[in-house]
This record gives C-alpha cells, structure tokens and sequence, in this order.
C-alpha cells in the first residue's frame, strides 16, 4: 500500500510568524496515516524545522543543482540539508515558465537531491494548448523520461511524482478526478517502462491543480492518485488540517 501525501506548497507567501503560527494551529490535529508536508519559502525553513509539531514534515520549494559556487540567490542541497528539510519541490511549473527551467535541469536537481538525501517531489504536466492539441501524453512521456533518465530509486518513498497541469494551477480549474486518474495511471506507466514495475506500483503520484477541500476526496478515490499537491488552498491551517484528513 502507498502511504497517502498532502504536500502544501506555499509558494511566495507567509512571513516567520505567520508560518509559527500556522505550526501551532496544526499540532495535534494531523492524521499518522499521511505524510503531511509543507513547502515553504526558504528564509523560514529552519524556524518551521526547528517548531514542526509531530505528523508535520517540511519541504524547500526550490534547489540548485550545485553543491556551491557562484550563483547568485540561490540554494543549494547542502544548505537545505544542513537547515534540516526532508523534502524538496523540483521542476514546478511556474519554474520551468518563469525561470527556464529545462527537462535537463530538473534531472541534475534530482539526482543531487537524492545524493543528500532530500526527497525530491518532481512536478510534471501540460499546458492548456498541449491539451487541446491531444499532446498531454507526449508532453508527460518526455519530462518523466527525461526527469528520471539516470536516476537510481533504491527506496520508492524517496521519490514522488507530482501531475499537475499548468491549466489548473491557481486558475480555479481543474482537472476531474476521472481526467487526473488517467493522467497518473500513464504516468505510473512511464515510470514502469524507465524504471521496474516494483517502482511503479509503489511510487507516489500525486494529482495537483486547484486542489481544495471540497474535491480532495474525489481524487482520493482513483488508484493512481495518491495524494495532493495543494497551493492557496494550504495556506489556512484549518484547510490544511481538513485536507490531509480526508487525503485518508
């Protein structure tokens, strides 16, 4: 059985307090059966490290792929390590549109986060043009070839693939549970064909776009979504304690 993830990815929001109190809010209210993440920026990792209640786990939204040097603003995985981290988001959309981030990088990234031993939660997915082209299948063909090419999964909790289509992230759209269902079960079966059977039938997909409270169940219901990728909607203890509940 695949142990069921809600992973919160707060994107470029929250200061130190409000993070704090976001620990406190949540304490004692999340379910030992899920792996309940969060995703926070990086200037408050340690802080969320150092307080995060028990059934808690924390994750960097971002890596390089250097160990260091001359890179001007970023972070590099021993610098994630060190502060504590046991996740790390790699490949995001909104990196790869804004940032350039190619299939080629996303690969390093992970390669060198599993070096540290950070569990990198690798984003794919397609646009709305590639959809409506019937090109979604090429599209998660190529990045999780490309995103695992190389890639040795010892341990199949150690890595988690994330589906989210660039159409339903924070535009209040998403995919059904019946389209995100079909989309993971290809996804699983890609990673059959570049990995082993025994790593697709015990690596986590999760489905992310949109993601809320009044939906997490009808993705929880599909075999090949095991758990969410959430944004806004984990920023609000309340909803981030019902989401990782129903994520059950």
């Amino acid at each position: 059985m695949r142990k069921p993830m809600l992973a919160g990815n707060w994107k470029m929001n929250k200061t130190r307090d409000e993070a704090i109190q976001f620990e406190l809010a949540v304490a004692d209210k999340l379910p030992k059966s899920v792996d309940c993440v969060v995703c926070a920026p990086a200037i408050i990792l340690r802080d969320l490290v150092k307080r995060a209640p028990e059934g808690l786990k924390i994750g960097a939204q971002n890596m390089h792929e250097k160990e260091s040097g001359a890179f001007t603003g970023e972070i590099s995985p021993v610098m994630l390590k060190d502060v504590g981290v046991e996740y790390v988001i790699i490949g995001h959309s909104e990196r790869r549109t804004y940032y350039n981030e190619t299939d080629q990088k996303v690969n390093e990234k992970i390669k060198k986060a599993l070096e540290f031993g950070l569990k990198p939660i690798v984003c794919v997915g397609e646009t709305l043009e590639e959809r409506e082209g019937n090109k979604t299948e090429a599209v998660l063909e190529t990045q999780v070839t490309k995103a695992l090419e190389g890639v040795e999964i010892s341990n199949t909790e150690d890595v988690i693939i994330a589906y989210e289509p660039i159409w339903a992230i924070g535009t209040g759209k998403n995919a059904d549970q019946n389209t995100a269902e079909e989309a993971c079960s290809y996804i699983r079966g890609i990673v059959e064909k570049v990995q082993s059977k025994k790593v697709a039938d015990e690596i986590r997909i999760l489905y992310g776009g949109s993601v809320k409270v009044n939906n997490i169940k009808d993705y929880m219901q599909m075999p090949n979504v095991d758990g969410g990728l959430v944004g806004g909607a984990s920023l609000k203890a309340d909803d981030f304690v019902e989401l990782c509940n129903k994520a059950i």
